[in-house]
Formats: C-alpha cells, sequence, structure tokens
C-alpha cells in the first residue's frame, strides 16, 4: 500500500497560517518595559496574592480560587483549604486574616476531630499574636476537647494563662504537657517562667495582707485614740451627727484614717500615744491657705502662727498679717456661728469642744486681723463665741 501524499492544500494552509504572525504581532505577549509585572499577575508566578480578587483584573486567579472553594466538594477537603489558606496568611504574619481562614475552616462543621483541633489550634496561634489572649484561651480548651492530648494546644493554653497572669494555671498546664513529653523545650521554659512569677505573687499577696493588718492596727488604734479624746468627727459627704458617726466610725472613716490628705499627710500616732493631725488654716480675706502636715496635738497655735507669719507672705500687700494680731476662728457643724479660739490654746484642747467637729479627718480654722475692716464685716450678722 503506497503511503498517502500530503494534501497540498493542508500545504497552503500552513503557509498562510505562519505568514499572519509575520505581518500581525501575538497580541498576548509581554511587553519589554511591565513584564515583570504582568508576569506576577499569572497565579502560579504571584508572590503575593491580592486581598480581594478582581475578576476583571484577575480572570485567572478568580477561575482558580472558584475551584478550591467549589462548595460540591466534602466539608473536609474545604476546612482543610482554609486551613491551607489560613497557614499562608499565618507564615506571612497576617494573623487577621489567619483568623478569618481558621473560622471559616470550622464553619464548615467536618466530622474530623483531628482537623477541627488543628484548626483551634491554629486558630488560637493567630489569636494569641494578636493578643487577643483570652479567645485564643478558649480555642485551645475547645480544641483539648476533641484532641485531649494535643501537645501544641497545651503549649498555646500555657502562654495564654501566662500572659492573662494565670501563673498557677500556667503551671498545671505545662505539667500536663510534660507528662506527654517531658522533654518539650517550649514547655520547660514557660513553667520555670510561671513558677518564678507565681512565687513572686504568692510573695506579693502575703507582703499584701500584712500590710493591711498592720494598717487596720494602726487604724483600729487611731480610733481608739480619738474615741478617748471624745473629738467628734463628721463625715463632710454624709453629715452625720455626733453619736451617729461615733456609732458608724469603724466603717465610714477606718478607710479614711489609712488613707492620705489631698496634700499628702495623714493622721497619726506616735510611740507616747499622741496624735498629730493634718490641719488646714484659711484666709477668706484673701482666698489663701496653709497646710499643716502634722500639728501635735498639744502644740499651740500660736507657735504655729508664728512659723507660718516669722515673714511676710507675697499675698499680704499691706503687711497686716503679724502673729499678734491675728485670729483664730471655726464654725460650728451648721456654719451658723462661730467660735473664736485663743492663740495659746493646744490643737486637743481645741478639738475636744463640744461644738468642734472634725470633718474629713482634717481639722480647718479660719484666721483674720484682729478689727480689721474685713474681720467686722465678716463677722457681722453672725454669733461669735469666745473659747475659754
Amino acid at each position: 500500500m503506497e503511503a498517502s501524499q500530503p494534501d497540498a492544500a493542508d500545504d497552503k494552509d500552513m503557509d498562510a497560517f505562519l505568514d499572519k504572525f509575520q505581518s500581525q504581532p501575538y497580541r498576548g505577549g509581554f511587553h519589554e518595559d511591565q513584564w515583570e509585572e504582568e508576569f506576577d499577575k499569572i497565579p502560579l508566578f504571584m508572590k503575593k496574592a491580592p486581598s480581594e480578587v478582581d475578576r476583571k483584573e484577575n480572570p485567572d486567579l478568580a477561575c482558580l480560587q472558584s475551584i478550591i472553594f467549589d462548595e460540591e466538594r466534602s466539608p473536609e477537603e474545604q476546612a482543610k483549604t482554609y486551613k491551607d489558606e489560613g497557614n499562608d496568611y499565618f507564615k506571612e504574619k497576617d494573623y487577621k486574616k489567619a483568623v478569618i481562614s481558621y473560622t471559616e475552616g470550622l464553619k464548615k462543621k467536618c466530622v474530623d476531630p483531628d482537623l477541627n483541633a488543628v484548626l483551634y489550634t491554629n486558630r488560637a496561634a493567630a489569636q494569641y499574636y494578636l493578643g487577643n489572649f483570652r479567645s485564643a484561651l478558649n480555642d485551645v480548651m475547645a480544641a483539648r476537647k476533641l484532641k485531649p492530648h494535643h501537645l501544641k494546644a497545651i503549649t498555646r493554653g500555657a502562654l495564654c494563662h501566662l500572659e492573662l497572669k494565670h501563673f498557677a494555671e500556667a503551671v498545671s498546664w505545662c505539667d500536663e504537657g510534660l507528662h506527654i513529653d517531658a522533654k518539650e523545650k517550649k514547655l520547660l521554659e514557660v513553667r520555670a517562667k510561671a513558677d518564678k512569677l507565681k512565687r513572686t505573687e504568692q510573695r506579693d499577696v502575703r507582703k499584701a495582707k500584712l500590710k493591711e493588718k498592720k494598717e487596720q492596727s494602726q487604724n483600729e488604734a487611731l480610733l481608739q485614740a480619738i474615741k478617748a479624746r471624745n473629738i467628734r468627727l463628721m463625715s463632710e459627704a454624709a453629715g452625720e451627727d455626733e453619736d451617729a458617726a461615733l456609732e458608724g466610725l469603724g466603717e465610714v472613716f477606718l478607710d479614711g484614717l489609712s488613707s492620705e490628705n489631698p496634700c499628702g499627710a495623714r493622721l497619726s500616732l506616735d510611740d507616747q500615744g499622741r496624735l498629730s493631725w493634718p490641719v488646714l488654716f484659711l484666709y477668706p480675706e484673701y482666698a489663701q491657705s496653709d497646710f499643716v502636715s502634722a500639728f501635735h496635738e498639744d502644740s499651740r497655735f500660736i507657735d504655729h502662727l508664728m512659723v507660718m507669719f516669722g515673714e511676710t507672705p507675697s499675698w499680704d500687700s499691706e503687711q497686716k498679717y503679724c502673729p499678734d494680731n491675728l485670729e483664730i476662728y471655726f464654725e460650728d457643724e451648721d456654719r451658723t456661728e462661730l467660735y473664736q479660739v485663743p492663740p495659746k490654746s493646744t490643737l486637743l484642747q481645741v478639738l475636744q469642744h463640744p461644738r468642734y467637729f472634725v470633718k474629713a479627718l482634717t481639722p480647718a480654722f479660719l484666721v483674720c486681723v484682729e478689727a480689721s475692716p474685713f474681720c467686722k464685716n465678716y463677722l457681722q450678722g453672725r454669733k461669735v463665741h469666745r473659747v475659754k
């Protein structure tokens, strides 16, 4: 049988096809000046996939994506695809997108417990690096329900407890993991750190309790000293009378006894059992004030005035505030009547006056210049008593 000869018509068609390339350049080729950008649009050679796939801009990638995430595939296949996608985002340190991918994988509700445990553990890792330690801990706990001895989940849970300052729990999780693998380096490191921090925390708790107990003892001693002197206290906010204040002193004032005055001072009791008070002096004429952080109860008012006005204050332009011509007053609890205090009185003598109530644990006194126009006007219409 003779071999068939090529058809002359076929040769003519091939020649015409080749001539076409010479007259009409290939339109699908790369351009010399931007071949790298065009090359990067081919899915196989992409260095980084776009966050949002535009079907017109990247038709090839959109086509591949539709194949990969085909809803007709089994839940296990789809979950694994999302797991792999999440892993890629995780390697790029794009933890937010990794969380989204792992979440999508879990939504497929596949029946493979190992795969779901991995999805939970991986999502926990991404949440951990985002600083969402509580969410990460919830995920590793879910992973352990599916796979109790999953070492990565246990390690991640220990790290979460460490970040959340649950040091005892971190040690416990590490111990569980070390029962599985006694040489797991990461668990050994976390356990050592958590144990050290746990001991430090326990020590600080003990110190805080001892400090609290000491302060409570000091406060009770202050309370007894105040009661023994018949000094009347009043909560400025509540405005209790004497009986109510003393009755509820433990509840209302113990916190105040242990706290500092806004100026940084507080009531104190010395080794001899004597009290020192933070005291406020008010000068209404100039809207000025002085604060004595520790006015010993046996000190006299004149002694402090001599110190405070040893030099003329800047606000006393008329230089009339001199210790010898100053008058000291306190208001009664209703602020309707005034009581003039002898400068040679001690603080204790005044605080024991039946009409004096200490507010906010800081005795306060008004100071005016004797017989000055302001003092006369200030006292006008108000009843003034002289303290003996």
